[in-house]
């Protein structure tokens, strides 16, 4: 009777597939060269922080959507809105100033500030001195709606990041300065290569 069992076919083991997979198509190029971002020559963990960063964003957004929903705004003009109201704490503010601390362009901002001027939310003063500047003050109804927002935005920021501790807090926040200045600078090397590479040829430049 032992004779007509059948032998059972040996188990895989929950590695093989992936293992038979690397062996057919080869391992995914290293998209970082730096020692200190990559683990036992794998970039896979650099991968992981940037899918998670990726993630965050979006959830961001959704949540800046949100806000802006709640006041009837999109977005930008939410973020451009109460960027004016806390800037305006620091001195005048201008299409620059808030440029600059959104990291967006000057004619970006420019176009969604001529909304909430529509809407009546800021206001636009002309420089006595230099008439190419326009100080941007919110409004009183641009005022009320930062009001009406502010329960339900602080409630839905403090879980939004409830997990911080006041130092690590302070810590992100610092990261995040360091990290858009490597991303401006990233960005123009990115725009320098693409150039280079769509140039074209036979001009001998």
């Amino acid at each position: 009777m032992a004779d007509t069992v059948r032998k059972r076919p040996a188990l895989r083991s929950a590695g093989a597939p992936a293992r038979k997979a690397k062996r057919r198509y080869g391992a995914a190029p290293l998209t970082i060269s730096r020692a200190e971002l990559v683990v036992n020559g794998s970039d896979r963990e650099f991968r992981e922080l940037v899918h998670n960063l990726f993630g965050f964003s979006a959830l961001h957004e959704r949540i800046r959507r949100g806000h802006a929903q709640f006041i009837g705004l999109a977005g930008i003009e939410y973020t451009v809105l109460i960027a004016i109201a806390h800037l305006a704490a620091e001195g005048d503010v201008n299409v620059k100033t808030v440029a600059d601390h959104l990291h967006l362009s000057g004619a970006f901002i420019t176009s969604t500030t001529r909304r909430l001027l529509q809407l009546g939310l800021i206001h636009k003063t002309m420089d006595t001195v230099d008439r190419r500047r326009v100080a941007l003050t919110v409004s009183g109804k641009g005022r009320a709606a930062l009001e009406k927002l502010a329960p339900s935005q602080r409630t839905v920021n403090d879980v939004e990041f409830g997990c911080l501790s006041r130092e690590e807090f302070k810590a992100l926040n610092n990261l995040m300065r360091r990290m858009i200045e490597c991303g401006d600078r990233a960005v123009a090397l990115q725009n320098y290569l693409l150039i280079g590479e769509t140039k074209p040829e036979g001009n001998g430049k």
